[in-house]
């Protein structure tokens, strides 16, 4: 039931949609993120923090098929912000995706 309470998600990069995203692993993303969105606090296997990026910033994590996604999103006290959806290559997340990732969460703040 929807109590009207639940944060919404702000997309400043990135989607999901099959394809890429099988239909199974899109339907994952989309059940973490109604959690999210419901304010439950997502743990591994689902969720890590991503300290590299910011306070309150997460990897959320969907195994596919073929290959395994990543989605960064910060909890911000009014909405989960989306701040890049990317296929993870290497057990390292790129540099240039984090770097990435704090200028849209510094855009994002600055914006509000």
């Amino acid at each position: 039931m929807d109590s009207g309470l639940d944060k919404p998600l702000v997309w400043l990069h990135g989607e999901i949609k099959t394809p890429p995203f099988s239909s199974a692993a899109r339907i994952a993303a989309g059940l973490l993120l109604r959690r999210l969105q419901r304010g439950e606090e997502l743990g591994m296997p689902h969720s890590r923090a991503m300290t590299s990026i910011g306070a309150g910033c997460h990897e959320l994590r969907i195994v596919d098929d073929r290959m395994s996604w990543r989605i960064i999103y910060h909890v911000a006290e009014e909405a989960i912000v989306i701040l890049h959806v990317f296929e993870k290559k290497s057990r390292k997340t790129p540099s240039r995706i984090i770097e990435v990732c704090q200028r849209r969460l510094r855009a994002f703040y600055a914006a509000s």
